[in-house]
């Protein structure tokens, strides 16, 4: 069961790259927003979705599995590790649209900074990534300090841009967004190592 539970994870972790690589990609040439009209909302959302499904079936798997043998745990470690760094991008972004949709949407016309806003918390995304990654590791390496610590980073690196409200609540709802997944990624991990 652990095997299939590292599949997934694995699958989650690619399934997340390429949905941010789509996004990357579309959105570097044209200037396209990284949250779009209708269909790429809904798009977004159900790739979302099907990342949830993918962790919560690992973690289902890794649950009623027998414990991993030591390179399966290392194995399932490392695949968590990948799918809290890149399948959380799309994550988090389906709940920051799903947190203001129709500030998304007008931001989109130019109306107002909002999610698919590119100057609201420039570079954000590969901040996700690198905190997604540290605050698995942490977790899987028994140091459960070290989230407060990449938490604190994160939030002095930003302190200045956190006056503006939409930029506040946009830091709020992405950190919490991202804890969540990374720890949900982390326990599967946990669980296939019990």
């Amino acid at each position: 069961m652990s095997v299939a539970a590292a599949a997934l994870l694995v699958l989650a972790a690619v399934l997340g790259a390429l949905a941010v690589r789509r996004v990357e990609v579309g959105r570097a040439p044209r200037r396209r927003p990284l949250v779009g009209v209708r269909g790429d909302r809904r798009r977004g959302s159900a790739v979302a979705l099907v990342l949830v499904v993918l962790v919560g079936a690992a973690a289902a798997l890794a649950w009623v599995g027998d414990p991993a043998t030591p390179w399966l745990r290392s194995a399932v470690a490392l695949a968590a590790v990948a799918a809290a760094a890149l399948g959380g991008g799309p994550v988090v972004t389906a709940v920051l649209t799903a947190a203001d949709p129709e500030r998304a949407v007008a931001s989109l016309r130019g109306d107002a900074a909002g999610v698919a806003d590119p100057e609201v918390l420039r570079g954000g995304a590969w901040i996700g990534v690198l905190e997604r990654l540290a605050l698995a590791a942490t977790l899987l390496l028994g140091w459960p300090e070290g989230v407060p610590v990449v938490l604190a980073v994160k939030g002095l690196g930003r302190f200045a841009e956190l006056a503006e409200t939409p930029a506040a609540e946009r830091f709020i709802i992405g950190t919490l967004t991202s804890v969540l997944w990374a720890g949900a990624c982390a326990g599967v991990a946990v669980l296939a190592a019990r």
